[in-house]
């Protein structure tokens, strides 16, 4: 009897179900804990000949190409295996493609070659071919290729096997060619009649069709269509974990940090078991609304359903209660992880940064150095934001050279702007220009936002104004250079210049981003906008407002008017600032919730500078005894560019209010 007739059926890529596995006829392979342990088994099969048997040298190859345990793959040495082999079928190549496809790119880019070659041996591929060769082809963009394994999989009859197609729609969709994708998809999928070939089993959807589903969300995602997949997962008869988590992800890497926590609680609410994947894709969006009980719940979930908090979900953790405003808690995540790596210390520097304790962070950074983790580009932008927080200008200068001088890496952009972000906060404006210009890199429209918010900061309208034209340039549809220029112009009480700068916004028809706050009650998020009335408890709202004005009013508090960009009588701009999204968000805390119980308000701007003077370390703020925590941008010109950046990177600072004072450093 011929063994690989037996075992592998048509050159298959896997046996039949009634067949033994191959693995059980050679146990000594999977005993292996070392690469070592499988080179002596090798030369134990050498010398005895076994390396001539097809099977045999088709589970060494299997073993150290595609085995689940990373630590023992050894594409190289597959690659010896594999040449040396006397006979090698159908299986034998789909087993190295897909071990070099599931690499990274540059071996991906092998597993194509390594298909050409098959093609010249006159081997056919078969179903177990393709989807490994797609998925190589989608990680190295070869899209061309792509279309021609296409064609290829057409001409072989493939068009209704569920995995070749999905994979098939992966591919159009990682390559930006969505609109094949859609082709294939509405073809394939939603051209067929979904009562009768879409549902078997009782019901139940097969899993490469969800698959597919779950790729074109995906993709709809990837180019910002968030809407075109809300609808097509509301069209889903059948969704798996897999088809939550890609709502969830796609929502958070889109901004829509409201619709990924609402999202999460409808998947609740069906009963789905949450995965490691789900807590990792939602707790980003927790942070950015400041959903502390929800961080919480995910936490005590995670603990109790024992989800192993590795690196990046204990990261997760720490970036989560640092932004609601609870960095004693980040810490304890953080000190309690049975492993830490660079990722973990950039984080816990990060949570540092964001409450303004630089001392901490460097402290921090140092520890990681003692501990010998070397820093990554990530851990010195969360450092260097700290000192720029704090107002630390040579510690700054000192780890931006260290950086480079010692730790051989190449500053990236963002490194760039947290130097000028340091200088400006600082005053040194002129440096901070002569800096940008002596950039080995072409500054982007964040690093001028940074030094035009410094210029506001100072009140240097000249050079805010030469910065500003450089913006309406560069970026001619971003209102912040426009509000920027305007708030300088206002608190000069140069009306004329405000007129001028509001009509070429109309003329453009650019719009400011409105200012927006969250508070979350009791598992509810609340938003309200500036001027808001149209919650349903607003009467209420507008009372409380109305108490606590009169309260500060008392205590000798005037706010700071010259940031109403109207000509108004002062009365009037007082009346202006009353009604901040983030003021009638306190207001509704403070009628939500007991006495004495953290109020945390997210918003999306910049704190109104009505709300403390850069010339006073403390101001008072509420009278009542609650805390207040504010999460917002760098600066109200940053916050768009920085949010399309990876998390590490968004420069956010955190404030707290208690027993009404807020405690403020100059450089905020």
């Amino acid at each position: 009897m011929n063994p690989t007739q037996t075992l592998y059926p048509s050159g298959g890529n896997s046996p039949s179900p009634h067949s033994t596995h191959p693995s059980s006829l050679f146990p000594q392979i999977n005993r292996c804990r070392t690469m070592r342990d499988l080179s002596q088994i090798h030369a134990t099969f050498v010398k005895s000949g076994q390396m001539r048997d097809t099977l045999a040298a088709a589970e060494l190859l299997r073993f150290c190409a595609t085995t689940s345990d990373l630590l023992h793959r050894d594409l190289d040495y597959a690659h010896k295996i594999f040449t040396q082999m006397p006979h090698r079928n159908t299986f034998s190549w789909n087993t190295i493609i897909r071990g070099f496809s599931e690499s990274e790119e540059q071996n991906a880019i092998i597993a194509i070659a390594l298909f050409h070659e098959m093609m010249k041996d006159s081997v056919e591929p078969n179903r177990f071919t393709f989807p490994s060769l797609l998925k190589a082809c989608a990680k190295t963009g070869r899209i061309e290729e792509g279309k021609q394994i296409h064609a290829l999989a057409l001409k072989l009859g493939l068009s209704g096997d569920e995995f070749v197609m999905s994979n098939l729609v992966r591919m159009y969709v990682m390559c930006g060619l969505m609109r094949d994708a859609c082709v294939l998809f509405y073809k394939n999928i939603i051209g067929r009649d979904m009562a009768v070939n879409m549902m078997v089993d009782g019901g139940r959807k097969r899993d490469g069709e969800v698959v597919i589903w779950n790729v074109m969300i995906d993709g709809y995602m990837r180019l910002g269509d968030c809407k075109a997949a809300r609808t097509l997962f509301d069209q889903m008869r059948v969704r798996s974990v897999v088809s939550w988590n890609t709502m969830i992800s796609g929502y958070c890497k889109n901004g829509c940090f409201k619709e990924a926590v609402e999202i999460f609680c409808e998947m609740r609410r069906v009963d789905l078991r949450l995965s490691y994947v789900t807590l990792v894709s939602v707790l980003p969006a927790v942070s950015r609304i400041g959903s502390l009980e929800l961080g919480e719940w995910l936490h005590s979930y995670a603990e109790s359903n024992r989800v192993e908090v590795d690196d990046v979900l204990g990261s997760a953790l720490i970036d989560m209660y640092s932004k609601c405003g609870v960095v004693e808690r980040a810490v304890e995540v953080f000190e309690r992880l049975p492993r830490k790596n660079v990722i973990t210390w950039s984080a816990m520097i990060n949570g540092f940064a964001i409450h303004g304790l630089a001392g901490d962070a460097i402290d921090c950074f140092c520890r990681m150095r003692e501990a010998g983790v070397k820093p990554s580009d990530v851990a010195y932008i969360n450092l260097l934001t700290a000192c720029s927080h704090a107002g630390l200008v040579e510690e700054g200068r000192k780890y931006f050279s260290q950086m480079v001088n010692v730790d051989g890496l190449d500053p990236r952009i963002e490194h760039y702007g947290c130097m000028v972000d340091l200088l400006g906060r600082s005053g040194l404006l002129e440096e901070a220009e002569q800096f940008i210009h002596n950039m080995p890199v072409k500054p982007d429209d964040v690093i001028w936002k940074a030094l035009l918010g410094a210029c506001r900061m100072h009140g240097n309208v000249e050079m805010g104004k030469r910065v500003a034209n450089i913006l309406m340039d560069m970026v001619p549809q971003d209102s912040g250079a426009y509000v920027a220029l305007s708030n300088m112009y206002a608190s000069q009480g140069n009306w004329s210049e405000v007129s001028e700068m509001r009509l070429r916004m109309k003329e453009m028809d650019i719009r400011k981003d409105p200012g927006c706050s969250w508070i979350d009650v009791d598992g509810v998020l609340h938003e309200f906008l500036v001027e808001d009335d149209s919650h349903p408890r607003a009467k209420d709202i507008n009372s409380k407002l109305a108490e606590i004005s009169e309260k500060l009013r008392l205590a000798g508090y005037r706010p700071i008017t010259t940031q109403v960009l109207l000509n108004l009588e002062e009365e009037d701009k007082e009346n202006a600032l009353h009604y901040h999204s983030e003021k009638i968000a306190v207001a509704f805390g403070l009628i939500s919730t007991t006495p004495g119980k953290p109020i945390r308000i997210v918003k999306n701007l910049r704190i109104s500078k009505s709300e403390y003077t850069n010339q006073q370390s403390t101001h008072k703020g509420n009278i009542e005894e609650n805390m207040v925590t504010h999460t917002k941008s760098i600066s109200n010109l940053a916050l768009q560019r920085v949010s399309n950046r990876s998390q590490q990177q968004q420069k956010q600072r955190l404030h707290t209010i208690k027993s009404g004072y807020l405690i403020l450093s100059k450089f905020t």
